[in-house]
């Protein structure tokens, strides 16, 4: 990948969540199932890159070459693989989707956001912290909310039931038809497409 671009696309698709088979079905994985999702779809293998702190691999879409990267960090230092990757290839915010379960949402809705802020969701507040911005992309992936504050922690790294993951892995479905919309920045054509057939699957 060249460094002299100047694009306001996305360039880099991160998926938060924890390493290890202990982690690897729970709901707060979500943003690294679709990542994976995405890699089976291009065929783009996933390889652990030490000086990233994580797995990349890349795949091509309308002709233009994007980043996948899932961080092998725990959750709460997701921040230190993007930023790693994120100044070899000296890429701008802009051009980066971070992709994370969504608790404020339920499971089957998917959403996409630019800027704002953490909502508590410790992946997202360590990539901001190390990037030092909050103005990237982010793919909200609902998982549902246990009903109380004091329940979240297990229920994120908790397994959905099976219901639950097969609304989730759907709802990824929706975003493929708008991979071209993320590469050349269509942000506003993105959203309208993503959340009106996400309304339409509720």
């Amino acid at each position: 990948m060249s460094a002299a671009h100047t694009t306001t696309g996305i360039r880099l698709i991160v998926g938060l969540g924890n390493p290890g088979e202990e982690y690897a079905r729970t709901r707060h994985n979500a943003g690294a199932w679709f990542v994976n999702q995405l890699a089976e779809q291009f065929q783009a293998t996933l390889r652990v890159e030490s000086k990233f702190h994580g797995v990349c691999g890349a795949f091509t879409v309308s002709g233009t070459r994007v980043w996948l990267l899932n961080p092998v960090t725990y959750m709460n230092h997701s921040g230190r693989s993007v930023a790693a990757f994120v100044k070899f290839y000296q890429l701008q915010p802009a051009e980066l989707l971070v992709v994370h379960d969504e608790l404020d949402l339920p499971a089957g809705v998917i959403r996409f956001k630019t800027g704002g802020g953490h909502g508590g969701h410790n992946g997202l507040r360590d990539v901001m912290a190390a990037l030092g911005s909050a103005d990237f992309h982010r793919l909200r992936i609902g998982i549902g909310h246990p009903g109380h504050r004091h329940a979240v922690s297990d229920f994120v790294l908790g397994e959905p039931s099976v219901a639950d993951r097969e609304l989730i892995l759907a709802s990824f479905q929706r975003v493929e038809p708008l991979l071209a919309d993320l590469v050349s920045g269509h942000w506003n054509h993105l959203q309208k497409q993503l959340h009106t057939s996400a309304d339409k699957g509720e």
